[in-house]
């Protein structure tokens, strides 16, 4: 199984909150010994999704290569004004390049979903995720984990995902990997 961290975040730090949890799922999928990729779009280079161009920039190629050789997808997203950040979508936008293919844009992929805000609303991401994954022919998760991001870090640790959501990213990570996920 090859599997594909999404960091739909614009973070580049490595001790920012899409640092912390790519690696807390990058660590968990290795040690399951699930080959896993990190497609970081901060350093992607994937430019504005434009239809008129007449060649296909290369980073657009090797992000559609990478997403479509991925059996699994995870999801990662802060929320931003009620919704995934637009440089997010405008990346999946581009997944337009697929779809003369046999099985166009991400056909039958297994999709986790995770989205933190600061107040309550998280699920409002995983919702636009949800529905661009259906769109894009994948398969959702029927679990999905939005984070509250004052609950994330165990408090005596900033820097040690708390009990709460460690829980909750390896019951998606066992779903994603464990379960058969009957599709139509």
């Amino acid at each position: 199984m090859k599997a594909i961290l999404f960091n739909g975040s614009l973070e580049r730090r490595a001790e920012s909150t899409s640092g912390f949890i790519s690696r807390y799922f990058a660590d968990r999928l290795t040690a399951s010994g699930i080959y896993t990729d990190i497609f970081n779009l901060a350093d992607s280079g994937i430019p504005l999704f434009d239809v008129s161009l007449t060649k296909t920039p290369l980073a657009v190629e090797r992000m559609a290569q990478m997403f479509t050789e991925a059996d699994l997808h995870i999801w990662l997203a802060p929320l931003y004004h009620g919704s995934i950040p637009g440089v997010m979508k405008n990346c999946l936008d581009w997944l337009e390049v697929t779809a003369n293919r046999y099985e166009p844009y991400l056909t039958d992929k297994t999709v986790g979903l995770v989205c933190w805000a600061d107040g309550l609303q998280a699920m409002q991401g995983i919702n636009a995720m949800d529905a661009i994954a259906k769109s894009l022919r994948a398969w959702p998760l029927p679990f999905s984990v939005p984070i509250v991001r004052s609950s994330l870090f165990d408090n005596g640790n900033p820097t040690q995902i708390s009990e709460l959501y460690s829980g909750k990213f390896d019951k998606l990570i066992s779903i994603a990997t464990t379960k058969k996920i009957e599709k139509l």
